[in-house]
């Protein structure tokens, strides 16, 4: 339309203002975001302590098997070490007598005070170059004992070497104990073989060592030869002795890599997930292995878990029940006083309400009119004010009554509502058969043609009215155009220059309108 803005904010904006509603629902998200906040701090804080928990018993963990390991390899070392040390002394001393010279009850006497000194030793022996028993720390030597079939006894009859060798565990002949077998060669004077020194530890006297460290029902201790095979087991199982490690990952990627560590692996042997601590023995081809089961590492972290967890449940479920009865106690205080707002409104809204038109009265007039003067004069735009009276309505009361001219002055009102495009315009009655259109933003060009809208809105409802020239109803207009720049412009005075430019306009005969365009 010709001379208005019709995007231009207004002070006259006919909206609810929704500050207090947005504060109200503010308050009701910050309270929801608080609860959440500390329910995931609370989360956030156990995670941490749980992750660090869990963390500080592999920790333990780890150093609890590394320190297994060290003590069964350095326990392990010293048992061999020891059997080493007598079969070498043994050896000097029988190679320098020679067997055929051998005096076997001194010889016998010497086997049986070693035994009773180490307490490793199932037996010490001495064997002949075809295998049958010279000598030996039992009180009797069986005439016919041969153990010439033994893989210790061909391998020295076939071998030169003269170190001492650790053998797979097999049970003995005469007492029918497993037992570790550590033998050497003996030589003639010539370097021909003279026969095999052989010292034999108890299968029982670790297993007896490894039962006193305490580890869990599924742990387990090993000590195994370099290539593999099982020498001892705890849990002691008869039927896993002899068994190859040597498909386990330890053997196969770990050992290569470094002669000690630490792995989580499953057991090839009873299929349990295990923390193992292993040790390879730098002197005696040996390997130690100790183990602590998963489910055993984690047992107590498992259950402080689940009791941090009831816990952590139970504070949740108090600080949600709490935060439910809040909430539930802000959403009574938002809905009361939406009815409070709302009933204010209610109030305010009729306060400056024509209660017969629905239109503003004259006090929404005042209100409004000064603040679009101040706005502006802020934006530097133009003010138009319309003031319509309803031509001869005096003789249409007369004529027709109080009652019909409240219908009548209905009618006028809603045909100037319709009228009125623009939210921001504001249609009110202002007294009697007056009614006022403010146009805020709008210039003079803009204002006479909203003026002639009226004019032939309110003809087009053709009420009939015996008493006007015409036979039907018509109003006339004065329209007053301000461009405020300062503090001249007033509400009052452009209320005159609206007022005056009706009564031309009802001079010069009524049904039409008179415009006032004045720039202060």
């Amino acid at each position: 339309m010709l001379g208005r803005n019709t995007q231009a904010p207004t002070a006259n904006d006919t909206r609810r203002p929704a500050g207090k509603a947005m504060k109200a629902g503010s308050t009701f998200r910050l309270t929801v975001s608080f609860m959440l906040v500390v329910v995931v701090a609370f989360l956030a804080v156990e995670s941490w302590r749980t992750w660090r928990d869990y963390r500080s018993v592999f920790a333990s963990a780890r150093d609890s098997v590394t320190n297994l390991a060290r003590a069964t390899a350095q326990h392990a070392e010293d048992t061999i070490r020891q059997v080493d040390v007598v079969t070498a002394g043994l050896a000097e001393r029988v190679e320098g007598d020679g067997l055929q010279n051998l005096d076997v009850p001194r010889i016998h006497k010497l086997l049986v005070q070693q035994s009773k000194i180490m307490p490793q030793l199932h037996g010490l022996f001495i064997y002949g170059p075809d295998g049958h028993w010279i000598v030996t720390d039992k009180e009797v030597t069986p005439e016919m004992a041969n153990n010439a079939d033994r893989d210790y006894f061909e391998y020295h009859r076939t071998h030169e070497d003269r170190q001492v060798r650790i053998g797979q565990v097999v049970e003995s002949r005469s007492t029918h104990d497993l037992i570790i077998p550590i033998s050497r060669r003996l030589n003639n004077p010539d370097g021909s073989f003279a026969g095999v020194l052989l010292g034999t530890v108890k299968v029982s006297y670790f297993v007896d060592y490894y039962g006193d460290f305490r580890i869990d029902d599924k742990g387990a201790l090993v000590l195994a030869m370099r290539d593999g095979t099982i020498l001892v087991r705890r849990p002691f199982i008869a039927s896993v002795v002899g068994k190859s490690l040597a498909n386990s990952e330890i053997f196969k990627t770990y050992l290569p890599a470094s002669n000690e560590g630490i792995a989580q692996i499953r057991a090839v042997v009873d299929d349990t997930e295990r923390l193992y601590g292993y040790r390879a023995l730098t002197t005696y081809p040996l390997v130690v292995e100790a183990g602590l089961s998963k489910d055993s590492i984690t047992a107590p972290w498992r259950r402080d878990l689940l009791k941090n967890g009831f816990v952590l449940i139970f504070l949740i479920l108090v600080l949600a029940g709490f935060g439910l009865i809040v909430l539930s106690q802000l959403r009574q205080r938002i809905a009361m006083e939406r009815e409070i707002r709302s009933a204010h409104q209610a109030m305010r809204d009729m306060a400056l309400t024509d209660s017969l038109t629905g239109l503003g009265n004259r006090r929404r007039l005042d209100n409004a009119l000064a603040d679009e003067i101040r706005l502006a004069r802020r934006q530097g735009s133009s003010l138009s004010l319309i003031m319509l009276d309803v031509d001869h309505f005096k003789r249409y009361n007369d004529r027709y009554g109080h009652a019909a001219g409240d219908d009548c002055l209905n009618a006028v009102g809603r045909a100037i509502q319709q009228a009125v495009k623009r939210p921001g315009d504001l249609a009110v009655r202002y007294g009697g058969e007056e009614f006022t259109v403010l146009l805020p933003n709008t210039e003079n060009a803009g204002a006479i043609q909203v003026a002639e809208d009226i004019l032939q809105a309110i003809r087009a409802l053709e009420l009939e009215h015996t008493g006007h020239p015409l036979g039907y109803v018509t109003a006339s207009a004065g329209i007053a155009t301000r461009h405020p720049v300062d503090d001249t412009v007033t509400p009052a005075m452009l209320l005159k220059s609206a007022d005056t430019c009706l009564y031309q306009a009802k001079r010069l005969g009524r049904n039409r309108w008179c415009s006032a365009d004045e720039s202060v």
